[in-house]
């Protein structure tokens, strides 16, 4: 089993992997109101950003993650479902499959085997199988770009992926020391991580990767929600937390003004830190971001003397449902 910390090293060498697969499937029905995702963790997290994608590229189609055993009423012919898990086990995205597979116009599933791999076979659904040997969060270039190959090759999304941007802005220096700032910063404090819509789903990723590699809490909000009730907290001042804004120049400009205006807020109450995303393109800044965020999150551990891929207590809970049905 692949380590965090390869996983890390190899994260732009799996983007590179992933750019070419998704390729030869093509949907033959290309009238779909609705995407939904159905996964947990980081196959969950791959309908977060698919969803802020096709907002960011002004699509007319919806996209709905689903992250819980059952599916909304409302899917129907006009649906495409894609089944995410990377183990092919995960419990409750294979009922919510059984239930969609029969309501949705089509389902495609993501997974490298498991059980998911095998109900698929015996229903008809097309399988894009990745790459077995890693942890879930670390196989996330497997569970997002074979699924965007997909929907640009079937005409469902007007978009070109600009991999070599992506690549390259990941393989530059800098980045690192970056991360090791950051994780020395948030050392004994509980990070809270602040994004505009846009970039919400890289303000997850690093909650979710720091809740997994570094065994912390953290949390994640978006702005202006966040204004409206949140930043109340940062009346007093307090040594707990560590605020992180995730800025982008291409954010609306209301948004930028309340960034910084939020900054000077809750630097009179905590460390704050901005990140100003930097790349060619959305996903390059997004790709960039999460990498940072990984990285920031496996320093931590290490600051933490914290094994970052000892999940036991996620794979506890998991026995348990088991021996109790």
């Amino acid at each position: 089993m692949e380590t965090i910390s390869e996983s890390i090293e190899k994260f732009a060498d799996k983007i590179e992997k992933a750019s070419s697969m998704g390729l030869k499937l093509e949907l033959s029905q290309k009238q779909f109101d609705r995407i939904f995702v159905i996964g947990m963790g980081a196959s969950g997290f791959m309908g977060d950003l698919l969803k802020a994608y096709l907002a960011e590229l002004g699509s007319r189609i919806e996209v709905i993650p689903i992250k819980d055993y059952n599916i909304p009423e409302f899917m129907d012919s006009r649906s495409l479902v894609f089944v995410v898990s990377y183990s092919g086990n995960t419990e409750e995205t294979i009922y919510a499959y059984k239930l969609a597979k029969v309501k949705a116009g089509r389902a495609i599933a993501v997974t490298s085997g498991g059980k998911l791999e095998k109900e698929c076979m015996s229903s008809g659904t097309p399988v894009i199988k990745i790459p077995e040997g890693m942890k879930p969060r670390a196989a996330f270039p497997y569970l997002f770009f074979p699924v965007v190959n997909t929907l640009i090759n079937s005409g469902l999304i007007k978009a070109e992926v600009n991999y070599r941007s992506i690549i390259s802005a990941l393989r530059i220096m800098g980045l690192r020391e970056k991360a090791d700032e950051l994780s020395e910063k948030m050392l004994t404090k509980t990070p809270l991580i602040y994004a505009s819509s846009r970039f919400y789903p890289v303000a997850l990723r690093w909650k979710q990767a720091i809740n997994e590699n570094a065994n912390t809490h953290a949390f994640c909000n978006i702005l202006p929600e966040m204004n409206h009730n949140e930043i109340m907290a940062f009346a007093k001042e307090t040594d707990d937390f560590m605020a992180v804004m995730l800025g982008d120049e291409a954010d609306f400009s209301k948004i930028r003004k309340r960034i910084s205006i939020t900054e000077d807020i809750t630097r009179k109450s905590c460390e704050t830190t901005e990140i100003v995303l930097k790349g060619d393109d959305y996903l390059t800044k997004v790709f960039s971001a999460i990498y940072i965020g990984d990285l920031t999150s496996y320093l931590l551990a290490q600051k933490y003397n914290i094994s970052p891929d000892d999940t036991q207590i996620i794979e506890g809970i998991k026995d348990k449902l088991k021996k109790t049905g």
